[in-house]
């Protein structure tokens, strides 16, 4: 079957949809990934929102898969709405395109799957490891679902397992007897890892496949991919900030003790815990002396914090919630060594336990200890090359510390680890460019994206003059005054009034949401709108879905509502955006990569922070039109869009439409 025979007018695909419209540009984005395929290419494809690039993709993606048995594909998104949609929707309808069947399978990582074997010997000590009535009811509800449920993973679920409980009968290579389980034949994970291996295409999100990528690169032996030939990697705007989140070091307090607590615990004067029943005493001194050492260096880890805090001139107002490290600085560390020590009476106890099943749990325990004393040492030392390190913590939970470091630019780590080893990956969003013509060079320049290899922009096929307006202000206080915030509640009032509710207002701050929030409830309800405002009552979903069936509602959102939100219709008719997005400069990933840039003779302000707030825009303004029925305005209140030099970069690369500056139509 060719591209034209499934996507064209006349196509397969029309035949089934009785209202599918054909695009050229889905047609000229399928040709591309087919040819790139075909060719072990890579490509780069921005495709304007309404283009349709799930099918355009997975239309030769099939086809590549269909032709030759060695061909698996791996289609990677941000967001779990678009897995979802991939998985329930788009996969299953075209698998009645196609004339022989395919197969596709999401993904999920090992501990999503319960393990009988695991859930057993819980059971069988539950007395002695859970200490709580509502955490043993919980295990033998888990019990229970065993009969019924389908594949055993944890979204099979139709309640919400405590950590502790589920900690105890997840799946996990490090406590798996593998073939001599004697659930082995009837394994949730491993048949799990059937069905993916024999599969002609997996769905996965961006941080499992990251997470595959970082256990392979440190030689972790089998990954949790098997070995493909493509990946497809939609939403791929957010790729470097994912990559470099699975690419570091996070070790944090509750990390070390929830290990702890899993090994001892005691509650009312009884001890809980593995050690409770396997340990000797020894092994419990030692968990009581890390337990110790633990706090002491957390205190000294929160000490640190605040004399970098003042080294920076930063003792005024609430502690930060990071603070970066530019050197090793001299911290004792007695932790690393104790944890060492713990590993080790752990495998003694594991040596001379003659039961395969506490065996592997000791054996389990061991490696984690093991594991965070490397984490800590590495971090100390810096010991991780091109990377950023810092104390990440929460101002309301100073207790609540992570050491946490970075790759500063991912792209040599991505042009080697992934590029250079996966003969096509095709990168994919309705926003890689940042316009002009030199528009996907910051994409592929931060991605390692090899410049030999080709890029292709399509626009939409919505007619935004038609569709949009956007309004622009020159008459606003510049966003770094104080009266700022004052002037966007007057237009917030103005506008979402205009637009009788049905509005998304965007912040690029979540103490600027709260406040006008708080400033604005009142109003809102004397007026007769819904005030939805993220972080308050209602998840993001939840607050999507009551979005969607609300009269006049207005959505107060940060950072996710800037993208994967999809509101079609008449619930969304305005979205405001308060504030250009530029990334806050003092985060210390941020600042890293500002300072690499600056070093290496570029300019960071024009060839990192704007072209990444372009991109960002794009997406918030993309939230407007999602049909070619929808219709609304874009209003966007810093003037920076017009009197700034750089502003023409972003009025540059947003969609054409009718424009108001400052209420007057002026194109």
């Amino acid at each position: 079957m060719s591209i034209e025979s499934i996507l064209g007018t006349d196509g397969s695909i029309a035949e089934r949809l009785g209202n599918y419209e054909a695009r050229e540009e889905q047609l000229a984005m399928a040709r591309a990934v087919e040819k790139a395929v075909r060719q072990q290419k890579h490509l780069m494809v921005e495709a304007g929102t309404g283009v349709g690039k799930s099918f355009a993709y997975l239309v030769p993606a099939i086809q590549a898969a269909l032709a030759n048995k060695d061909c698996r594909v791996v289609v990677s998104t941000h967001t779990i709405s678009l897995q979802e949609q991939l998985i329930r929707k788009d996969l299953p309808f075209l698998q009645s395109v196609f004339d022989q069947p395919f197969t596709a399978r999401l993904v999920k990582g090992r501990s999503n799957y319960l393990s009988k074997r695991r859930l057993r010997v819980a059971r069988q000590k539950a007395m002695s490891l859970l200490d709580t009535g509502r955490e043993i009811d919980q295990l033998e509800q888990l019990a229970h679902w065993t009969h019924a449920t389908k594949d055993g993973s944890r979204s099979d679920l139709r309640f919400q397992p405590l950590p502790k409980v589920w900690d105890l009968v997840e799946s996990d290579s490090s406590n798996c007897l593998g073939r001599k389980c004697t659930n082995y034949a009837n394994c949730y994970y491993y048949q799990a890892r059937k069905d993916v291996n024999e599969a002609n295409v997996l769905v996965v999100n961006h941080a499992l496949y990251f997470v595959d990528m970082a256990i392979r690169s440190i030689g972790g032996g089998q990954g949790i991919l098997p070995k493909h030939q493509v990946v497809i990697f939609d939403e791929a705007h957010t790729l470097e900030d994912v990559a470099a989140d699975h690419l570091g070091i996070g070790v944090s307090r509750g990390q070390v003790e929830y290990l702890l607590n899993r090994l001892l615990q005691e509650r009312r004067g009884v001890e809980h815990g593995l050690l409770a029943t396997q340990g000797d005493d020894e092994s419990r001194m030692v968990v009581r002396h890390v337990r110790n050492l633990t706090e002491d260096f957390f205190e000294a880890i929160a000490s640190l914090r605040a004399e970098l805090q003042q080294r920076q001139g930063r003792t005024i107002g609430p502690p930060k919630d990071t603070v970066r490290l530019r050197r090793p600085e001299p911290l004792s560390d007695r932790l690393s060594p104790e944890l060492l020590r713990l590993a080790n009476a752990l495998d003694r106890l594991a040596q001379k336990d003659e039961n395969p099943e506490s065996q592997v749990e000791l054996e389990s325990a061991s490696m984690r200890c093991q594991e965070l004393a490397d984490s800590v040492k590495a971090w100390l030392a810096q010991k991780l090359p091109g990377q950023v390190y810092w104390i990440e913590g929460n101002p309301e939970k100073p207790n609540r510390l992570t050491l946490a470091s970075a790759p500063i630019e991912v792209g040599p780590i991505l042009r080697e680890q992934l590029f250079g080893r996966v003969p096509s990956v095709l990168l994919t969003s309705a926003t890689l460019s940042v316009g002009g013509t030199e528009g996907f060079r910051h994409l592929q320049d931060r991605l390692g994206f090899p410049r030999e290899h080709p890029a292709l922009q399509l626009g939409s096929p919505f007619d935004y003059r038609r569709q949009a307006e956007l309004h622009l202000f020159r008459e606003m206080p510049d966003p770094n005054s104080r009266d700022y915030e004052e002037a966007c509640l007057a237009k917030i009032r103005n506008y979402v009034t205009h637009s009788g509710g049905r509005a998304f207002v965007l912040f690029t701050s979540t103490g600027a949401m709260m406040r006008a929030a708080e400033r604005l409830r009142n109003w809102f309800v004397q007026q007769g709108f819904e005030l939805l405002c993220q972080g308050e009552s209602l998840s993001p979903t939840q607050m999507v879905e009551r979005f969607k069936t609300a009269t006049s509602a207005v959505l107060f959102g940060v950072d996710s509502f800037w993208q994967g939100v999809d509101v079609q219709g008449e619930a969304l008719q305005n979205v405001i955006i308060t504030k250009l997005p530029f990334v806050p400069p003092d985060r210390p990933i941020v600042e890293a990569r500002i300072e690499a840039i600056e070093q290496s003779g570029g300019n960071a302000f024009f060839d990192f922070q704007v072209p990444l707030a372009t991109i960002k825009l794009k997406q918030g303004f993309g939230r407007l039109i999602r049909t070619k029925s929808d219709r609304g305005m874009v209003v966007i209140l810093d003037p920076r869009m017009l009197t700034k030099p750089y502003g023409r970069r972003f009025l540059e690369a947003l969609p054409r439409c009718r424009k108001f500056i400052d209420g007057q139509e002026v194109g």
